[in-house]
């Protein structure tokens, strides 16, 4: 019943990376293994020889291929299979193009973007590496960095990186050095290769997994004119895995020297501060006030003593003054006064109830009046 269902399955295009190939001699089919190069997917394929010699110059075990094929069933295996009626090998230019769109949509989604990209740090205590086994990448970041930091340590991450297992294991080695609580950068490193041999780090699932990674990611893959997508997303970019280890790990010579000079800098400013200071104090100290301090207070005492005398000058006039006017004020109250006139040798005559005679009618006779002078008082009688 699958077998019935499948052949009702019309042609379709498969592209894969060829894994297998048998061509045996005599053979009138040639087999071959196509695989998805970003998921462990193979699938088998047939073939009539003609269809395979027309393109056998060209394609070999690892390239990639486009082909036409119509999907069979085999039942005594339970296997599904392809039949390949046409092969056309995936040039560059058409891996470029894919490329190029692949990096303009995931550039829409931001993964490119320069505010996501994490610093690294200053110095990393523990540096996670992924590269190959026994490679050129991996010596020469291991050696550059330590020469230039002696104290380094690396937890390295042995994967193919290139391949059909390439894009599984690097995503798988990636994960755990950043899911590693003590690594602080994780560099991705590679040797120099063709387009096809990098292809592996320009595909969406490894640039998908970098970009979620919470440890920074250094990208040093290829030579300098080598741009895979994992240099867009890593947060710092090296040119090759030595410019990696140099961006990295920083150089103890140059720190210490660096430091020294920093040292002698604020060596110098502090002395310089000092210096200044003491010209200040100097010329301070050369002040007549700060040479003979007593000046001061004598000045001031000589403008305290003429103050206090001016003072006493001023209160003495105004004394004076008061005490002149007070005197022609009394002079004044005198002459009005009129005891005054009772002592040219006048008298004032008073009834008995204190009243002044004014008028002699005022006066009964017989009456008892009281004679003021200016002795003293008598009594009268009017006669």
């Amino acid at each position: 019943m699958i077998g019935g269902w499948i052949d009702r399955l019309g042609a379709i295009w498969v592209e894969g990376q060829i894994t297998q190939l048998s061509r045996r001699p005599g053979a009138g089919v040639v087999f071959l293994t196509l695989r998805d190069p970003s998921y462990d997917i193979s699938i088998g394929v047939t073939c009539y020889r003609q269809v395979f010699d027309a393109v056998a110059d060209v394609v070999s075990e690892g390239a990639r291929v486009v082909v036409h094929a119509k999907p069979e069933w085999y039942a005594p295996r339970g296997q599904l299979s392809l039949r390949a009626v046409e092969i056309k090998p995936v040039g560059i230019g058409e891996l470029l193009a894919r490329l190029e769109q692949l990096k303009r949509g995931l550039a829409a989604e931001g993964l490119f973007a320069l505010d996501r990209k994490k610093p690294l740090p200053f110095l990393p205590q523990l540096i996670g590496l992924v590269c190959g086994r026994a490679s050129a990448a991996e010596r020469d970041v291991l050696e550059n960095a330590r020469r230039r930091w002696p104290a380094v340590r690396f937890e390295v991450r042995n994967v193919p990186v290139q391949g059909v297992k390439a894009v599984p294991q690097v995503i798988q080695a990636v994960r755990e050095l950043d899911a590693h609580e003590d690594v602080d950068v994780i560099v991705v490193a590679r040797g120099g290769g063709s387009v096809e041999d990098l292809l592996p780090f320009s595909d969406e699932q490894l640039v998908r997994a970098v970009a979620a990674c919470r440890t920074p990611v250094v990208s040093a893959i290829g030579h300098e004119p080598d741009t895979p997508l994992l240099d867009l997303v890593a947060d710092l970019r090296a040119s090759t895995p030595t410019d990696a280890a140099k961006k990295v790990v920083p150089d103890v010579g140059e720190e210490l020297e660096r430091v020294r000079q920093l040292r002698d800098r604020a060596l110098r400013t502090v002395r310089g501060l000092l210096e200044r200071e003491e010209r200040g104090l100097a010329q301070a100290l050369s002040r007549p006030v700060m040479e003979h301090p007593q000046r001061m207070v004598e000045v001031r005492e000589d403008e305290l003593d003429a103050l206090l005398a001016r003072g006493r000058r001023v209160f003495g006039h105004l004394l004076d003054r008061a005490e002149s006017e007070l005197a022609h004020t009394r002079a004044r109250v005198r002459a009005l006064s009129p005891a005054a006139t009772l002592e040219r040798g006048y008298a004032v005559l008073q009834r008995a109830d204190g009243a002044v005679v004014r008028a002699e009618a005022d006066v009964a006779e017989g009456e008892e009046l009281r004679a003021r002078v200016a002795e003293g008082e008598f009594t009268v009688r009017r006669a």
